[in-house]
């Protein structure tokens, strides 16, 4: 299976993505019309250049003493993790060779904490990040809201409706994100500071090794700076993607070895999101995410969600998800065969939710 599978993600380059490692840079907004022949209906992504958003935001966000006026009375949600990888894997608590899905401790906390939290010198041992989602730029940042436009225009007309979520999202250099995908049409801004996305289309599912893992969460300690892992009681499994596309050099010749499809297949898209651009992440993309922060320490964005069809093209992927893992030809087990896969990993459904 795996030649057929290769032919698929060359050809689906070929006929709709192009064969660098680039993705289309508009320079004007799209008609929707255009978005929606050249974009959305053919699953495409595209970065819309320009010199700023045409959004208060783009300005008066630039000064913290305005978030922090204008958020002064509002209560936030504080996602915390020791490394600044939430929603991501981690060795299990108990057998550390082993990993686990792993969430971040919530707090609830005043905006005014929650920066200091985010941009404070305790980074090293406790990575803040305002990540929540579910719609938190119009509820917990609702004061805000004035400052950018409520939808994208040629997106919603295109659509056929507004967003169903508009989140934001306040991080350092250290926020990370691990490859997963999300049901949504996602328009993606930032505002401040630099997003670095590695993207692949939704016909690569098999390079990235999408497998279950027993969900766990970090508990934080206020006293002691510390943080526990506790894996859910019940048990909970939750299918994840793998693969680390940076690993670190001591790691590196493992994860190329043992996850050979993503290493050795055809390169992913990377893509930076600058400060007043806006990425189209057309559903069911995977995609990993970093960030570079302003000269304050910041990196901030917000995102439009808007609901996917469930058309032939989500019956497609299901099909294609459901195909067993195939034998994958690394130089070793094409001499011996021994590390061939045994095809038991099915691949499942993803969790609808994200962190970018």
């Amino acid at each position: 299976m795996y030649p057929n599978l290769q032919n698929l993600w060359e050809e689906v380059r070929e006929l709709t993505l192009g064969s660098t490692p680039e993705i289309d840079r508009l320079h004007t907004p799209p008609t929707p019309l255009h978005f929606l022949r050249h974009y959305l209906s053919q699953n495409k992504p595209f970065i819309l250049s320009a010199s700023t958003l045409p959004w208060p935001a783009a300005t008066l966000w630039s000064s913290t003493s305005y978030l922090l006026r204008t958020l002064s009375s509002s209560t936030v949600s504080l996602h915390r993790t020791p490394t600044g990888h939430a929603d991501a894997l981690t060795p299990h608590p108990s057998t550390p060779n082993s990993f686990c899905f792993a969430s971040a401790d919530v707090t609830r906390t005043s905006f005014a904490d929650a920066v200091d939290a985010v941009t404070g010198s305790c980074k090293e041992s406790c990575v803040a990040y305002l990540q929540q989602q579910n719609d938190c730029f119009r509820e917990e940042y609702g004061a805000l809201s004035g400052d950018c436009d409520s939808d994208v225009p040629w997106a919603t007309e295109a659509i056929g409706g507004g967003p169903e979520a508009v989140n934001l999202w306040i991080g350092n250099e250290l926020s990370e994100t691990w490859f997963h995908k999300d049901h949504y049409e996602n328009l993606y801004a930032v505002v401040t500071g630099e997003k670095h996305f590695v993207l692949l289309p939704p016909t690569d599912v098999h390079r990235m090794y999408v497998r279950e893992y027993p969900a766990a969460h970090y508990n934080y300690n206020e006293e002691t700076g510390e943080f526990k892992l506790q894996l859910e009681n019940p048990p909970r499994h939750v299918p994840w993607c793998s693969v680390n596309p940076y690993p670190s050099p001591e790691n590196q010749d493992k994860e190329m070895s043992e996850f050979p499809l993503y290493f050795n297949g055809p390169k992913p898209f990377e893509v930076t999101v600058k400060a007043g651009e806006i990425l189209y992440l057309p559903s069911m993309w995977f995609h990993h995410v970093r960030q570079t922060p302003d000269s304050r320490g910041l990196t901030i964005a917000v995102n439009y969600w808007y609901d996917m069809q469930f058309d032939i093209k989500y019956a497609y992927f299901n099909f294609l998800q459901s195909l067993p893992a195939p034998q994958e030809p690394t130089s070793h087990n094409l001499l011996t065969n021994e590390n061939a896969s045994d095809g038991e990993d099915k691949q499942r459904e993803e969790p609808v939710f994200s962190c970018v």
